[in-house]
């Protein structure tokens, strides 16, 4: 038993640790080894401190939820640390700028702001550091499939969508919508075109900017506020539910025209069919669960049967107008019967919307950094607008990732990227020199922020390169911040921590280090700080579970809230 091997252990999150064995298991270490342990520990905590005061500002914003966070040291195995390859292929829109923070299992001691302060000290190493206790991972699938609840905006839009379609499609087929009837293929083509302008990134910057620039005063009233917001965030559910009206009314006049086959011609019914098909493969790839487990497949399958969905909707469109049923022929004048026909106009809108993004894509120089093993941050040229999000690639026509863009909307922005994935952990293996990106950004969630007078955002992990640039940019509201991280310096890197720092108005900011403070609960700490700062509204970025937790949480206390969801 002298030599005892080391034993090796995994947590719940998949980071290993080891344990040696005592020789005796009664055994009572000698001073001078006690000595040595607690040398280690204290060298450990120092290397993650925090300057006093940046600490100590935080506290006086919230004092009473810091000292609710004290407990042992943290045993939080954060995301950036997660080595989870079943992760990789995640949502880029419910998992974008992934936090790094889960709550539960806080062990919490009642002691006073100095203790708080002294827990980075070597007062804090004395303490006997407990093995992290596995707890069982609630699964993210069923965060996404179950937690979201019955009765959300996103599928209430859904329905709403499928209704306003089932109805005229009744009349149609009993008789009193003959329109409808005879035109049904264009019911479908206007489904696809509404479901094109939801994902259209250059459409939804406009939206955002209008909605911004409307309803953003003071005197329009916080209620439609939220509800516009709701709206905006759920777009998703309109996309979803004119997926599957256009399949349907495509199987409907595909119906009609087999019924009356001798008035059209077998190349339009087998354009229309292969058409048809492509609908259905590519509404199968978004169902939550194939897209949760296969991403990929689902991002490629959207991507290139849209597309020949597309080109097959030009030729539909082109053989359906020419087509003479009398003579059973095609005729010659077919431009002069286009430009009087609205799917012509439809499906010419289609095409714009699908084409205007990537005629953005450019192939840019990049500065790649690694702030640490767990993370990069990457460097372009040209200054953003705040709360706006990009997209980059290292191959365009197979995957594309979103991330938060940090700027001060002067000459350059960043991306801090989560080494959670094959992309984002070769940046930091392998930083490239040039990237694929999309020079025409989209508007997000954080967009909407100048929507109101007081906002609270909470953000954990790299989450916070989301919400970075509303403090470096002058903005309409007063925002305030929460900000929950493992280790700032090593993960983030002092880059990152200066911009917080930098902030004027550093009484609005919460800034809570878990490898010195321990694993706080986040959904408290918003929650008080929301009553505190008579903040409107709070907006998180977090992993799926927390954003979940903290907004349940503000939403049970009377503060509207918003975070990530799932095809949001």
């Amino acid at each position: 038993m002298e030599n005892a091997s080391t034993v090796r252990f995994s947590s719940c999150r998949g980071v290993a640790f080891e344990i040696k064995p005592q020789a005796n298991p009664f055994a009572i270490n000698t001073a001078d080894q006690n000595r040595n342990a607690n040398a280690e520990r204290e060298e450990t905590s120092r290397r993650f401190r925090l300057p006093r005061d940046f600490i100590r500002s935080a506290s006086k914003v919230l004092p009473s939820s810091l000292q609710h966070s004290i407990s042992l040291a943290s045993s939080h195995f954060c995301d950036l640390d997660s080595d989870n390859e079943e992760e990789e292929d995640e949502d880029d829109f419910f998992y974008l700028e992934e936090g790094v923070f889960k709550e539960g299992d806080e062990q919490h001691n009642d002691t006073d702001e100095n203790a708080i302060l002294d827990s980075s000290s070597s007062k804090h190493s004395e303490k006997p550091q407990q093995p992290p206790v596995p707890k069982k991972r609630v699964s993210r699938l069923s965060i996404i499939l179950l937690d979201q609840g019955l009765f959300t905006v996103y599928k209430r839009l859904f329905v709403v969508s499928l209704f306003l379609n089932v109805i005229p499609l009744v009349l149609a087929a009993t008789g009193h919508f003959t329109y409808a009837r005879n035109r049904a293929s264009l019911f479908s083509i206007a489904n696809i075109l509404a479901l094109t302008l939801c994902r259209s990134e250059a459409f939804l910057r406009l939206v955002f900017y209008l909605t911004v620039t409307i309803l953003g005063r003071s005197f329009v009233p916080v209620g439609l506020k939220i509800a516009v917001t709701s709206l905006l965030q759920s777009l998703g559910g309109i996309h979803s539910g004119c997926g599957v009206s256009s399949i349907v009314w495509l199987v409907y006049s595909l119906v009609l025209t087999l019924k009356e086959s001798g008035n059209t011609s077998t190349a339009i019914i087998a354009v229309a069919s292969a058409i048809l098909s492509l609908l259905c493969l590519t509404s199968i790839a978004a169902f939550p669960l194939v897209r949760h487990l296969h991403h990929n497949v689902f991002e490629r399958v959207h991507r290139f049967a849209g597309w020949s969905a597309l080109v097959l909707v030009w030729a539909f469109v082109t053989l359906t107008i020419s087509y003479d049923p009398v003579t059973r022929s095609y005729t010659d004048n077919l431009a002069s019967k286009l430009i009087r026909r609205q799917e012509f106009w439809f499906t010419l809108a289609i095409t714009v919307a699908i084409v205007l993004p990537w005629l953005t894509v450019r192939r840019v120089p990049v500065d790649v950094s690694s702030l640490s093993g767990h993370a990069s941050l990457i460097k372009f040229s040209g200054g953003v607008k705040s709360g706006i999000l990009g997209r980059i690639s290292p191959s365009p026509l197979s995957e594309w990732h979103a991330f938060g863009i940090i700027s001060d909307g002067k000459t350059s922005h960043m991306m801090l990227a989560g080494a959670v994935g094959d992309f984002t952990k070769s940046l930091v293996s392998k930083p490239p020199t040039h990237l694929w990106a999309r020079t025409v950004h989209f508007a997000g969630l954080p967009y909407l922020v100048n929507l109101y007078d007081k906002v609270l955002l909470v953000a954990t992990g790299s989450g916070i390169c989301v919400f970075l640039s509303l403090l470096m940019q002058q903005t309409k509201a007063e925002v305030y911040l929460i900000w929950v991280a493992k280790g700032l310096d090593d993960n983030f890197g002092s880059e990152i921590v200066n911009r917080i720092k930098a902030y004027p108005h550093q009484d609005r900011i919460i800034v809570h280090d878990t490898s010195i403070l321990g694993r706080p609960n986040v959904s408290e700490m918003s929650v008080k700080a929301s009553k505190k700062f008579e903040a409107q509204v709070v907006i998180v970025t977090s992993n799926p579970e927390g954003s979940r937790d903290v907004v349940n949480a503000c939403k049970a206390s009377g503060v509207p809230a918003f975070g990530p969801i799932w095809d949001s």
